[in-house]
């Protein structure tokens, strides 16, 4: 298993001035049907690799695949969605935002680096390196 995966993400909290720990990201894209993923910012507010999401409702075993492998079957460019849980961080009644979300473009073999600039009236993203 890589060390991380072909789509990563970083939050930092402008308002504290820090990396934001312990947010939960939800990634979905791919070809259809639509794969999803989940994880939680590190203590750094980095997400270099997802796990398959299984919703608390799904009935059944735990998906089992890799964000390479659903990348991997794709030949030409696919649009991803990243949704962040900004109302976990801040709380429901702290922030105007209680969901950030960014679509882009994905195109194979390359990796994506989607940073995001955070505070609880306002986000920015762009493409990172």
């Amino acid at each position: 298993m890589a060390s991380k995966d072909l789509i990563t993400c970083h939050i930092l909290d402008t308002t504290a001035g820090r990396p934001a720990r312990a947010v939960r990201v939800r990634l979905e894209g791919g070809i259809a049907p639509t794969k999803t993923f989940e994880s939680i910012t590190d203590d750094d507010g980095r997400i270099k690799v997802w796990l398959p999401y299984s919703s608390e409702k799904a009935a059944g075993e735990v998906p089992v695949y890799t964000l390479d492998d659903v990348l991997g079957q794709i030949d030409g460019p696919s649009t991803w969605t990243l949704h962040f849980d900004t109302a976990g961080y801040f709380g429901e009644k702290n922030t105007f935002f209680p969901e950030a979300v960014i679509v882009f473009r994905v195109e194979k073999g390359q990796h994506y680096h989607v940073p995001l600039l955070l505070s609880p009236y306002s986000y920015t993203t762009y493409r990172g390196s």
